[in-house]
This record gives C-alpha cells, sequence and structure tokens, in this order.
C-alpha cells in the first residue's frame, strides 16, 4: 500500500533547536504532512519541557546554547517516555556518539533532502530506529564498546540476520535448522544485553552488527 493510501495516526513532534532559520525550515517540510504535527519549540531541553506539551518525539539539536550535553538531554526526555530524533550538523563525532548511547531513534543530518528528513521524522515519531550513516560512522571503533564474544558461528547467523535476511534463509546458507538459527539468535540477544548492549530488535541487531564490524558502515547517497 502506497504512503498516500495508508491511514496514519496523527503524531505531536517538539522540536529543540537554537538557529531559528533551522526551525522555520524544519516546519516547512513538516506542514504539508497530515500526520506529522510540530506543536512545540524550544531553545533548550529544559524550555520545551516547560511547555508540559504532550509529545510523541523530539527533533534535538546537539549544541544548544545552555551548555547542556547530549546524554543529559536524551535521558531527560526519555525519562518522560518522549522518543529522541537527533537533527545535527554532525560535525562532531563524540557528541553523535554520545546521544546514541544514550538510546536516541536516530541521528539524521541538517543537510539532508526534504523526503528524507520526513521520512527519518516518521519513522521515529512511530518509535522504529532510524539507521543512518552518521550514527554509524559515530560509532564505529568505539574503543569503549564492550565485546560480547560471539563464536564464528554466531558471527555468521548475526551477519546474515542482520543484513535483512529471514531466519529460514539464514538455515538455509548455513545448513542450520531454522529452529538452530532461532537459538542462536536467542543466545547473540543475551550477550549483547549481558554486555549492557541490548539488541531486542532486528535493527538493533544490525546495529550492534556495525558496531562491532561484522557488517559494513553504510556507504553515504550521493545528492544529484
Amino acid at each position: 500500500m502506497s504512503d498516500a493510501l495508508q491511514v496514519r495516526a496523527v503524531r505531536r513532534i517538539g522540536l529543540v533547536e537554537d538557529h531559528e532559520s533551522v526551525a522555520i525550515g524544519l516546519a516547512a517540510m513538516l506542514d504539508p504532512e497530515p500526520d506529522l504535527d510540530l506543536v512545540a519549540s524550544a531553545e533548550t531541553v529544559a524550555g520545551l519541557l516547560a511547555t508540559d506539551t504532550d509529545l510523541d518525539l523530539v527533533i534535538l539539536d546537539l549544541r544548544l546554547p545552555d551548555g547542556s550535553t547530549p546524554e543529559d538531554n536524551v535521558t531527560a526526555l526519555r525519562e518522560r517516555g518522549i522518543e529522541v530524533l537527533v537533527f545535527t550538523g554532525a560535525d562532531n563525532a563524540f557528541l553523535v556518539r554520545s546521544a546514541a548511547k544514550a538510546g536516541v531513534l536516530g541521528v539524521l543530518r541538517k543537510s539532508e533532502g526534504v523526503a528524507t528528513v520526513v521520512s527519518a521524522v516518521r519513522r521515529a515519531a512511530s518509535g522504529e530506529q532510524v539507521v543512518t550513516t552518521d550514527w554509524a560512522a559515530a560509532i564505529d571503533g568505539d574503543p569503549q564498546l564492550s565485546d560480547v564474544g560471539l563464536s564464528p558461528r554466531q558471527e555468521e547467523v548475526l551477519m546474515l540476520y542482520a543484513s535483512g535476511e529471514k531466519a529460514s534463509r539464514v538455515a538455509r546458507l548455513t545448513g542450520l535448522s531454522e529452529q538452530t538459527v532461532n537459538d542462536y539468535l536467542g543466545r547473540i540477544r543475551q550477550k549483547y544485553a549481558d554486555a549492557g548492549r541490548p539488541a531486542p530488535t532486528k535493527t538493533d541487531l544490525y546495529k550492534r552488527a556495525v558496531e562491532d564490524g561484522w557488517l559494513p558502515v553504510p556507504e553515504r547517497r550521493q545528492h544529484t
């Protein structure tokens, strides 16, 4: 079914951004979308939370005038039950990594096109993770990531499954039974959870596989 034919719930969006031109631009991008309602904005997370607005998602800049850290801002929002999508120039890998570790749904460049921005906001507002090149690049090679100690067979199953294959297809490719593949996936998830890097969903497993070098960092699409 096409996007135009889908009936979507209206998602309430908040914005934390201290540059007026960016705020105006994002509002213009979202205004034509009937399911995305930008209902509140502020220059700081504290200012946004003070409005006491019911929100499904906050779009967050990483550098704010109050000197707050991305980790503290993401934590404050998530403690209120609000998911976060970072919207940034992505010029500081440390800040991106800090936000990613705090549990954001994705990291999006301000230079992306309108269609990419709208799609990412829509997915994040629905609670979906948005895996992007900038998120992956920021965490690639992070020395603080805990080794989970996967066996070679577990690595093989993870790479196939996290790259998009279904468990039945992984079974055929590896010569294992589908039940064995599912058992492996359960053990892989448990190992990541034990290492403090939970991966309850397939997207989470993809992110962990990129983090640990089992899958390549996705390439950035060239704009034409």
